[in-house]
């Protein structure tokens, strides 16, 4: 096993837990495991983006060919999708984590409509599962296959990446919609226009 795919397994499986977790959130119809979930979610983003920023860190006061520098350049990929992750999921997952602590003296309650989706929200899964999939290249790469050192592998492999992108964003924002039109109040119908004409 190369000394560089030691550091980006950890990373990797740390960011696809991060995305899995995040993509089960508004299957959940409880707010005790919705409280408990978020709390796992913001824990796996914090370990995945101080391990991602101690590597890209590390390579970058590093001058060499040391596994953490070859570790880094893989991970140049993944370091934009992190830093939107950090900027935007982090606070959003805090957000809901709290509004499923509103709960919390009464923890059997089924989790709102709202809560829900606020938990599909693109900008709560997409950033995490958008850096997973970033990893990968770098995991294939330190395993022993150079996907830049074929043009015929590059182009097909950049396409597969773009369209799972569009893919998970599309359904994100599906599911999004759907949970924000339940959340939303019932509008009263107006008792004059379902009787009988007066004249």
């Amino acid at each position: 096993m190369e000394s560089h795919l030691t550091i980006l397994l950890p990373i990797a499986a740390v960011w696809l837990a991060a995305g899995v977790v995040a993509d089960g959130l508004p299957r959940l119809r409880n707010t005790r495991m919705l409280r408990r979930r978020t709390g796992w979610l913001l824990v796996l983003s914090f370990i995945g983006m101080a391990l991602t920023a101690a590597v890209v860190g590390g390579g970058l006061l590093s001058a060499g060919t040391a596994p953490v520098d070859r570790a880094a350049a893989g991970l140049t990929l993944a370091a934009g999708p992190a830093l939107v992750a950090m900027v935007c999921s982090l606070r959003r997952i805090r957000r809901l984590r709290a509004g499923a602590g509103a709960f919390a003296n009464a923890p059997g309650t089924p989790a709102p409509h709202g809560l829900r989706a606020a938990a599909a929200h693109p900008l709560v899964g997409l950033p995490l599962q958008v850096t997973a999939l970033a990893t990968v290249p770098a995991v294939i790469e330190a395993v022993g296959t150079d996907l830049s050192a074929n043009p015929g592998v590059t182009g097909p492999a950049i396409t597969v990446g773009a369209l799972a992108v569009i893919a998970i964003g599309v359904r994100h924002a599906l599911r999004h919609s759907r949970f924000a039109e339940r959340a939303q109040p019932a509008v009263p119908r107006s008792a004059r226009t379902t009787g009988p004409l007066h004249v």
